[in-house]
């Protein structure tokens, strides 16, 4: 109970709520990492994804490839990265930091976008086919619309991932919600170290809250064009 009175009172203190250190900042600055290395991610891997969904070809193949990353710790890869970062002067915190965390976000947005175009039912594009649509046609403005709840499943899955394990940044000097752990780690301060564990929890929930209702609400609009894809197949030839 003193633990959790301690930390009200540090969450209630001003000095905490200002300046480069405090929670604002700190919470912006994860932000901006988390989301660009989810940007980077899904620019990559969206489009590839899909591509290779759509045709067929390869995919099963490149799903294990990608899915290889899964097996290396972003810790790893931040330390791997550090050396090469400081020899080519990007500084020691953002950039391994960075790497890592599109790496980590690359196999789930690439294997939900093949596995949401593949998922979209023969009959569909077959019929679309049919109707004399090209297959450009096909893809944007059929299998497309139809994959993209399972596509933003992924990306909401990654960025929960990112947002997580962005904390590891501290340890090679960048700031973010983690700086509160590793510093309070460092001067034996468990009230910051639990309120720091807090701060990236709650962000964590609310960006998968945020991804989820967005997923939903695509969802229930039928795809990425509402029901476009289905009245675009009904139209006569």
């Amino acid at each position: 109970m003193d633990l959790l009175a301690d930390v009200l009172a540090w969450f209630t203190d001003p000095d905490n709520w200002q300046g480069s250190t405090g929670i604002p900042n700190r919470t912006l600055e994860h932000m901006r990492l988390s989301a660009l290395a989810i940007a980077v991610a899904a620019t990559v891997a969206v489009p590839l994804g899909v591509l290779l969904g759509h045709s067929g070809r390869g995919g099963l193949i490149a799903v294990s490839v990608v899915n290889i990353g899964r097996a290396i710790p972003s810790f790893a890869v931040v330390a791997l990265a550090l050396p090469f970062s400081i020899r080519a002067g990007l500084g020691i915190g953002f950039w391994p930091t960075f790497l890592a965390l599109v790496l980590l976000a690359l196999p789930p947005i690439f294997t939900n976008a093949f596995t949401a175009m593949r998922g979209v039912g023969a009959e569909v594009v077959e019929a679309a086919r049919g109707m004399g649509m090209r297959e450009r046609e096909v893809l944007l403005d059929i299998e497309l619309p139809l994959a993209a709840p399972l596509i933003l499943t992924g990306i909401r899955v990654a960025a929960v991932q990112v947002v997580a394990t962005a904390t590891l940044g501290a340890l090679v000097g960048w700031g973010g919600l983690g700086r509160y752990i590793i510093d309070g780690f460092s001067v034996q301060d468990n009230v910051r170290v639990f309120a720091g564990a807090l701060l990236v929890a709650a962000l964590a929930i609310l960006t998968d809250i945020v991804f989820g209702v967005m997923e939903r609400i695509l969802a229930a609009r039928g795809g990425l064009h509402g029901r476009r894809p289905f009245a675009r197949m009904k139209r006569p030839a």
